[in-house]
C-alpha cells in the first residue's frame, strides 16, 4: 500500500504543480479584488470541487469493489468529498492564513456555512457515480478546482497587498493542499474499502 501511495503521488505531482502555478498566476492577476468577491468565487469553486470529488471517490469504490454496498458507497463518497475537500479547500488554507498573519483570516467550512448547497451536491456526485462511475476527467478537474478553491479561500484573507515571500509561501501551501488530500480522497481512501484478492 505504501508503494502504491507513493506511486500515485509521484504520478500526480506534475499536474498538481501545474495547478499550483495556475493558482499563483491567478493570484498575481487578481489579488486586488475585494474579499467579498473572493468569497463569492470560493463558493462557486468549492461546491463544484465537492461534486467532482464525490463522483471520483464513489466511482473508484464502485469500479473496484466486487460487491457494492450502497451504504458504504454513500459513506465513502461523502467522507471522501466533503471531509477531504474541507481539509483541502478550507483547513490547510486557513493554516496558511494564520502562518502568514493575513488581515482577513477566517475559516469557511462549506458543509456547515452553506450546508444547503454543499451536502446535496455531494450526494448528487455519489448518485452519478452509482449509475455511471467514471474517474478520468473528473479527477483532472478536481485537482484544478481544488487548487483554485484553496487559492480563493486565501484571497479572502489576503486584503489588497501581496509581496514575493507571501506568494512563495502561498504556492507551497497550494501544492500541499491539493496533492495529498486530493490523491487521498480520489485514490487511496476508496481503495481501503475494497477487499483484496487472496
Amino acid at each position: 500500500m505504501k508503494k502504491k501511495i507513493f506511486n500515485e503521488l509521484k504520478k500526480h505531482y506534475p499536474f498538481t504543480l501545474f495547478g499550483a502555478i495556475t493558482g499563483i498566476i491567478i493570484m498575481i492577476l487578481c489579488y486586488k479584488i475585494p474579499s467579498e468577491t473572493s468569497y463569492e468565487i470560493f463558493y462557486i469553486l468549492h461546491p463544484i470541487h465537492v461534486i467532482l470529488s464525490a463522483l471520483v471517490t464513489a466511482s473508484m469504490y464502485k469500479i473496484y469493489a466486487k460487491k457494492v454496498n450502497p451504504f458504504v458507497l454513500i459513506l465513502i463518497g461523502y467522507m471522501g468529498s466533503v471531509g477531504i475537500a474541507t481539509l483541502s479547500d478550507s483547513i490547510i488554507p486557513y493554516i496558511a492564513e494564520i502562518m502568514l498573519d493575513l488581515p482577513n483570516k477566517g475559516i469557511h467550512i462549506g458543509f456547515i456555512e452553506k450546508w444547503w448547497l454543499i451536502n446535496p451536491l455531494a450526494f448528487l456526485g455519489i448518485a452519478i457515480a452509482y449509475f455511471n462511475p467514471t474517474t478520468k476527467f473528473p479527477h483532472a478537474g478536481h485537482v484544478l478546482l481544488s487548487t483554485w478553491a484553496s487559492l480563493f479561500h486565501v484571497m479572502i484573507a489576503l486584503g489588497t497587498t501581496l509581496n514575493v515571500s507571501q506568494a512563495i509561501l502561498i504556492f507551497i501551501f497550494l501544492f500541499i493542499a491539493v496533492l495529498i488530500p486530493c490523491c487521498m480522497s480520489d485514490i487511496i481512501f476508496p481503495l481501503l474499502f475494497v477487499k483484496r484478492n487472496p
